[in-house]
């Protein structure tokens, strides 16, 4: 009846024993039933210090908390170690490195000039020429008669002034009140028309334009001799890139009219000791012991007397005394494989004094790539070397400039090298560069044109630190045979005496040259030493314990999956689900049948179904008496045969 209860018949079935599985039974790969499982079983078997307190004291709650607290903050505060040691890595720090090496030393390049820029006699009308306008200047700005100094001028000096572009000028300061210029004046001499010259009242400038006269300024100077002195050699420059293209021979001086005397670890030099070139500013300079050379020289022994000795004739003749205003000489030491560049590693030398230069040799290997910023060849510098020499950062920044200066201006700068198809800057062909070069020289000063972030510094560097000292020479006994042996052997003249000499010597302090090199502060080799340190410091474990910590995240991952596929599966894939579901029911034996199907149990006796019944059942009864308790096998029997009535032949 509906309703019901149903009371089993007969005795209960035993339930069998499971059967153990055997070895080959056994599963390949088997993993944990819950997190709880995995969670037991990791931590009563890891290596890890502090793990297995989390279940053994599981009946006390309170030590469970406590140590659980204390094994995350442990294990926080290894992770915040483990990422200050990986910043410091990857922060690629670097130590220097000090080593002493003592050696034969290769002796240093060394350039002396005579600072008396030299009259080419090609242009040497054009010189004249501005020497007369620049007097005329002077007397106007400076009521200052130099005709006893300069050539006399046969024209006017009105002719000769409107003959010059871009001339010197007197403006008034903008910035000083009008009430203290009409003070100021009231004040001066009435007896002359002389102005008084002072620095507050105004200023000396030159106008630049550039090419459509839209824009103007004036390089102005407080001073008035630098602003002669940069006028007149703003025109020299005007005049010097005049020369023609083949015109290559510089009008050398012979050695002899500016070196007295050259010796070397107590040899005398030859002419095969050094190389001439001209320098625009400086005149005629030598390089001795340059990369032309083929025997360069060796310092076995330190010392005054195993160094360069020279002896310079200082005297200028045929000056120019607007353009160079010191006498003397000017000296530079570089390496052989770099150009010597006078204005910014040399010094001059004083007349009627012996100037004794001691060396030191240094050299510095700093590391590229991610540990510095420096470069090995300046291969990969997005500047041209206009340079014939190897690359080094002075080198770099001077043809950016030049680079910078044929792009803007359309011409080149006559002070470094020109590329080719390239002319030098001349107002005549290019009436604007003046304006150009000193627009582009204040932006080189504050770097935005980028020359000193493009040019890197080489990751190998020889460089000379130099130490002088100064004595009169010759001394007051000695001065007057020493001057007539110069008179009898070089044709010096006794009248110039001590103005027109100065001797140097160059020579190396010691042999003991110092090495910087930098090394890698944090290796890879320092990073997993400080790993493991503070592992085995905050858990007392090593490298098989990473791997448990390793499988333990890895089983927690499979377990996950399996958990979530069987959710999918059980979702998806129920019986009962469509007519899809119930054929896979129907299909599906009796023994696999889930367990809200009530088992039935087999009998020796019973006799296999008929095919005509198995075909009839399509899907399976309701499993209506899953509600309550099973029925009997003889209830279950017949009412299977009321459901399922025989068929009729």
């Amino acid at each position: 009846m509906k309703g019901d209860k149903c009371e089993e018949q007969g005795p209960d079935p035993k339930p069998s024993a499971p059967q153990q599985p055997t070895e080959e039974e056994e599963a390949l790969i088997e993993f944990h039933r819950s997190y709880r499982d995995l969670f037991q079983f990791f931590c009563n078997n890891t290596t890890i210090h502090g793990a297995i307190r989390l279940v053994c004291s599981q009946h006390n709650r309170m030590k469970t908390a406590f140590w659980a607290v204390l094994w995350l903050c442990t294990f926080g505060m290894m992770y915040w170690q483990f990422g200050l040691l990986f910043e410091e890595y990857f922060s690629y720090p670097v130590s220097l490195n000090i080593n002493l090496n003592s050696d034969k030393l290769v002796f240093p390049a060394v350039t002396v000039c005579t600072l008396n820029p030299y009259r080419y006699t090609q242009i040497k009308g054009e010189l004249e020429e501005l020497d007369r306008i620049t007097e005329q200047t002077l007397f106007d700005l400076y009521k200052y008669n130099s005709s006893s100094t300069l050539v006399a001028h046969p024209r006017g000096r009105r002719d000769l002034r409107e003959t010059l572009l871009h001339p010197l000028q007197r403006l008034r300061d903008p910035a000083l009140p009008a009430a203290a210029r009409r003070a100021r004046s009231a004040t001066s001499s009435l007896r002359d028309n002389n102005p008084q010259v002072n620095w507050k009242d105004w200023k000396i400038g030159f106008k630049l334009c550039n090419q459509n006269k839209s824009d103007c300024f004036y390089q102005t100077y407080s001073s008035g001799v630098d602003a002669v002195r940069e006028w007149y050699r703003f025109h020299y420059i005007n005049i010097l890139s005049r020369l023609p293209d083949t015109f290559t021979s510089l009008e050398e001086d012979k050695l002899g009219n500016f070196i007295f005397n050259c010796r070397f670890n107590q040899v005398s030099c030859n002419q095969a000791n050094y190389s001439h070139f001209h320098h625009p500013m400086y005149g005629n300079c030598y390089t001795f012991n340059g990369e032309n050379n083929s025997n360069l020289w060796m310092s076995s022994t330190p010392g005054i007397d195993n160094g360069l000795s020279l002896t310079l004739r200082t005297e200028q003749n045929d000056f120019i005394p607007l353009l160079s205003t010191v006498t003397g000489a000017r000296v530079t030491v570089h390496g052989q494989d770099e150009p010597p560049f006078m204005d910014d590693g040399g010094f001059n030398l004083r007349p009627g004094v012996e100037t004794s230069i001691s060396m030191r040799k240094e050299a510095l290997d700093r590391l590229g790539g991610n540990y510095g910023d420096c470069t090995n060849n300046g291969s990969d510098i997005p500047v041209k070397n206009l340079y014939p020499s190897k690359y080094t950062q002075q080198v770099c920044i001077h043809s950016c400039f030049q680079e910078s200066m044929v792009q803007e201006c359309g011409c080149a700068y006559i002070f470094y090298p020109r590329p080719k198809h390239v002319e030098y800057c001349d107002y005549r062909k290019h009436d604007s560069w003046g304006y150009c070069y000193y627009k582009l020289q204040d932006a080189f000063s504050s770097d935005r044109l980028g020359c000193f972030t493009k040019c890197r510094k080489p990751c190998s560097v020889t460089s000379y630190q130099l130490s002088a000292g100064y004595s009169r020479w010759p001394s007051v006994k000695s001065q007057d045979w020493v001057f007539q042996m110069l008179s009898l052997q070089n044709n010096y003249t006794i009248k110039n005496k001590r103005n027109g000499v100065a001797k140097l010597n160059i020579f190396f302090k010691e042999l003991n040259y110092k090495t910087n090199s930098e090394s890698p502060s944090v290796t890879m080799v320092t990073l997993l030493s400080n790993l493991g340190s503070q592992w085995s410091l905050w858990f007392g474990s090593s490298v098989l314990s990473v791997v448990e910590m390793a499988e333990f995240i890895f089983d927690l991952m499979v377990i996950t999956f399996l958990m979530l596929l069987r959710r999918f599966r059980s979702r998806y894939w129920s019986p009962g689900r469509g007519g899809r579901g119930a054929q896979e029911v129907a299909s599906t034996p009796a023994s696999s049948l889930p367990s809200r199907f009530c088992p039935q149990p087999s009998s020796p006796t019973s006799s296999p179904p008929s095919p005509d019944a198995s075909r009839a059942l399509t899907a399976p009864p309701p499993a209506y008496a899953t509600l309550g308790p099973c029925p009997a096998p003889s209830s279950l029997a017949s009412a299977s045969s009321s459901a399922f009535p025989p068929e009729e032949p």
